[in-house]
């Protein structure tokens, strides 16, 4: 059987909108931040060496990071299904999109958060250079939705489920104004709209409003 171990509040959210998206059965294992330096409990940790989620288990498989898990569950269970394949004719912009979401956006929003904790003044360089990183990432990403329903092209795929994370809930962690980015929010009330995504949301963390505006 298919476990998500799911770090309230974390990309696991990815792996359960996924799963539900492919109607594929699986169980979710709950696990809750610490309250004080909101880090996963040691029991990620024992699960596997980084101590972070997602993390899934099926049948003694063990595998961690998100876009791997997506990619996994999308070939064993998912028969190829939210995933284009290179016959497809947006199977470039798929790629680009599936993989710009945790390699570039997530990872901006990331230094962003930490320099923004350090007290910097507002015209040190270094904040500057990596706002104006995650602001080109945003304006790129409304661009896209300007022209299309989704990330690539018309019909929702994984890199949609991708890139949702650091649009919603990453933003509880380090807020950042959607309001310059029309497309956007019109592509999030999309989002919020499908009967998958607010199943998943009610699994994993009950207790949150999405951050859809």
């Amino acid at each position: 059987m298919l476990t998500i171990h799911h770090l309230g509040r974390s990309q696991s959210e990815r792996i359960i909108w996924l799963c539900e998206e492919l109607e594929v059965p699986y169980t979710v294992t709950h696990y809750t931040r610490d309250p004080i330096t909101q880090l996963s409990p040691p029991a990620l940790k024992a699960l596997h060496p980084l101590g972070a989620a997602p993390v899934i288990t099926d049948d003694g498989l063990v595998l961690a990071e998100s876009g791997a898990i997506i990619q996994y569950i999308i070939g064993v269970y998912g028969k190829g299904r939210l995933a284009l394949g290179p016959e497809h004719p947006d199977f470039h912009h798929y790629l680009y999109w599936f993989h710009f979401s945790n390699a570039d956006l997530q990872a901006n929003l990331g230094r962003n958060m930490i320099l923004g904790r350090l007290g910097l003044p507002a015209d040190d360089p270094t904040l500057l250079s990596t706002r104006g990183r995650l602001e080109r990432g945003l304006q790129l990403t409304d661009a896209r939705l300007r022209e299309n329903d989704y990330l690539a092209g018309h019909a929702l795929t994984a890199a949609d489920i991708m890139i949702v994370f650091s649009l919603t809930t990453m933003r509880l962690f380090h807020f950042f104004d959607l309001a310059p980015y029309p497309h956007i929010r019109a592509y999030l009330l999309r989002i919020g709209a499908r009967e998958a995504y607010r199943r998943a949301m009610q699994k994993g963390d009950p207790d949150l409003t999405p951050l859809l505006t």
